[in-house]
């Protein structure tokens, strides 16, 4: 997908939700939240902390609550995209391009700004422990370069490595990612710095 540079161009790329997404906007513009473009999607936030985003999918367009898991959710609406992966973010779909709940939307948003005024969210384990791949091993076993280069980033980037690798469930699979992040692991690039100067 192209970088978008503002949120009315990713409401028009987003055609099959356009006029939901448009909506939700309207909805969250009502609030103190300051809006802007980050991981390529409308982002809002408060005082610098993420609160919420829309996105629009192939078939759903949603509105996601990074700390959501604090959220009530009386009415059930709030799914986890990732289950086991994702501890905080909840989103909630729309599969079709009309809004039926614009004001039970606005009661989630003002539920969701208050939890970060009251300072509720996960704070990500930074001190866990991990294992590094065996390919990522026997790499360093193998070149005094690379070793060095892997050691020299951050835990969190020897994380994301690690993870990026082990995650991938066909051996063919590992391999074509370690092929694929040895130059980033070699300019002491992380995994995912492309996307965080969004």
């Amino acid at each position: 997908m192209k970088k978008v540079t503002s949120v009315e161009e990713y409401i028009e790329l987003h055609s099959v939700f356009s006029e939901l997404l448009a909506e939700l906007r309207t909805i969250v513009l009502t609030t103190e939240l300051e809006e802007s473009i980050k991981w390529n999607s409308p982002v809002y936030s408060l005082n610098g902390k993420n609160i919420l985003g829309l996105g629009g999918f192939k078939h759903h367009a949603c509105i996601w609550f990074f700390q959501g898991v604090f959220l009530k959710d009386e009415y059930n609406k709030l799914v986890n995209a990732q289950e086991g992966k994702t501890k905080g973010l909840r989103q909630w779909r729309f599969e079709n391009n009309e809004l039926t709940d614009a004001e039970l939307i606005k009661v989630y948003i003002l539920e969701a700004i208050e939890n970060q005024k009251l300072g509720k969210e996960i704070k990500p384990d930074r001190n866990k422990t991990f294992i590094i791949p065996e390919l990522i091993e026997n790499k360093m076993n193998a070149n005094e370069a690379f070793k060095n280069c892997f050691k020299s980033l951050s835990l969190s980037k020897q994380r994301e490595y690690s993870a990026y690798i082990t995650e991938a469930k066909r051996e063919a699979t590992k391999i074509t990612r370690l092929e694929k992040i040895t130059p980033l692991i070699e300019a002491g690039k992380g995994l995912h710095d492309k996307y965080k100067n969004c």
